[in-house]
């Protein structure tokens, strides 16, 4: 399992294409500290000069606050007019605006270290949880993407950092939220709906909305009128609703999880209607996606077992070990995000010194991923006499190669998975994953803008199945 501590310094200009290689990244979004470097941030127009030309202009990125600086000096000398820096200053946690790379730049967006390190692992990922293909450099200093960013799109780049010289903690995690402006059309608002691409998925996969501009909580109005605008069918009809992550991001689930072999529809009604003087709806592509059996994967932590069910039926039951003290597993409800039937693991990325007794640098077969901090089921060969009676993980469930393979091919993205009866941390809600269904129902109706008596017990008719608050 990969997790860490604190943050280190980063630079985001816009570069070169690369290859394409991305890894998701690791835990602990909820308690980021920017406290240790700086994170430095800058655009660079593409254009057809030379490389040395086209050098970003950068930035202090220190925390949420953000001032725009036209032309050079605002740190330093870093940058080259004509050129925009955005300096953040202050606070220690990256929850608010992101970072803004204006329309005039283009290329790919380049992740570089300020101060001496290793990057151990980068993710980047869009608002859907789609990531961004890209490759690190020889010497594990930078990260660039393998394309462009489109025009207004929003993404999050999670970064493990092992420092090379310093007196403090050798560890860090940088976050570091990127916006692209929209195109010249900004007064129009889009949506851009996921899962991505349509197909069959498990019952736990929300449906995720991005916002190309966002709607702030301060204007409960314009809330209202974008919720009611995103329409979401279904065969069977089924109760759900619309929750507010954040200004540009909405989850919608129903009040329990997808009925198996489910047709969900999701489309805008927005186009066209006015939601603030300054914008209105605009065109959205919309969405079909079919739920299969209902998999839920049940780790009885304090039983060291998982019980796979399909439909309800018990298909079998594994012997496991979940996280031992100081690494215990996240308990309650997570669904899983992905599958890689070989990932390389390494102590460095949560901390572990290398040489230190706890250290370990593995390849480990059919990994199935429920974190994008790092927490997968696995094979687990190593831990043989441990499985089914203790934990010894570092936070991942781990389980013999025969029965890591099975669960493999056994469950798809969306499929349930449930940790009961355990000592960790519980998983949060967002941020890392989908942990959508760890709240209640009355929670989840809190976090609609709409009134709850139009969004508590909606039931859409079986002719329009439709899975929105009634109008």
């Amino acid at each position: 399992m990969l997790r860490s501590a604190s943050p280190a310094g980063v630079v985001v200009r816009k570069g070169r294409l690369s290859d394409v290689s991305s890894r998701r990244s690791v835990r602990g979004w909820r308690a980021l500290s920017l406290a240790v470097g700086a994170v430095l941030v800058s655009t660079a127009a593409e254009s057809a000069e030379s490389a040395a030309d086209r050098r970003p202009a950068t930035a202090a990125l220190e925390s949420t606050a953000v001032v725009s600086v036209d032309g050079c000096g605002a740190v330093g000398g870093l940058c080259s007019a004509p050129r925009r820096t955005l300096v953040l200053t202050g606070g220690t946690v990256l929850t608010g605006d992101p970072v803004t790379l204006g329309a005039e730049a283009s290329g790919s967006v380049e992740l570089a270290l300020r101060t001496p390190g290793v990057l151990v692992d980068v993710t980047v990922t869009d608002r859907r949880g789609g990531r961004l293909a890209g490759a690190p450099s020889p010497d594990g200093t930078r990260w660039t993407s393998a394309a462009p960013l489109p025009a207004g799109a929003r993404y999050t780049a999670r970064l493990v950092v092992v420092r090379t010289r310093t007196e403090g903690p050798r560890h860090h995690l940088a976050r570091v939220d990127l916006r692209t402006e929209a195109a010249p059309a900004g007064e129009w608002l889009t949506v851009a709906f996921g899962p991505e691409g349509g197909g069959t998925f498990g019952v736990g996969r929300p449906v995720t909305a991005e916002l190309s501009h966002a709607v702030q909580a301060g204007d409960p109005e314009a809330r209202r009128v974008v919720e009611r605008g995103l329409v979401v069918r279904t065969e069977p009809q089924v109760e759900g609703s619309w929750y507010w992550v954040d200004s540009d991001t909405l989850h919608y689930r129903p009040h329990h999880y997808w009925p198996a072999r489910t047709t969900v529809r999701v489309r805008s009604g927005l186009e066209g209607a006015r939601i603030t003087d300054a914008l209105h709806g605009g065109r959205s592509r919309p969405l079909t996606f079919t739920t299969g059996s209902r998999i839920e994967a049940v780790t009885d932590v304090s039983a060291h077992e998982m019980t796979v069910l399909r439909d309800g039926r018990v298909l079998r039951t594994l012997p496991v070990t979940t996280g031992k003290a100081g690494f215990r597993t996240r308990g309650g409800t997570k669904v899983v995000l992905g599958k890689e039937a070989l990932v390389r693991m390494r102590g460095d990325s949560i901390g572990i010194a290398r040489g230190s007794r706890e250290y370990y640098d593995l390849k480990v077969r059919w990994a199935t991923r429920v974190t994008w901090s790092g927490e997968y089921l696995h094979a687990a060969p190593w831990s043989l006499d441990a499985q089914g009676s203790a934990d010894v993980s570092h936070g991942c469930t781990g389980m013999s190669t025969e029965d890591a393979a099975w669960l493999f091919r056994t469950v798809r993205e969306g499929d349930l998975v449930r940790v009961i009866n355990g000592y960790g941390e519980p998983m949060p809600t967002f941020g890392d994953g989908f942990g959508d269904w760890n709240l209640s129902w009355p929670e989840w109706l809190r976090g609609s803008a709409l009134p709850a008596r139009t969004t508590g017990g909606h039931l859409a008719s079986p002719a329009a199945a439709v899975l929105r608050p009634a109008l």
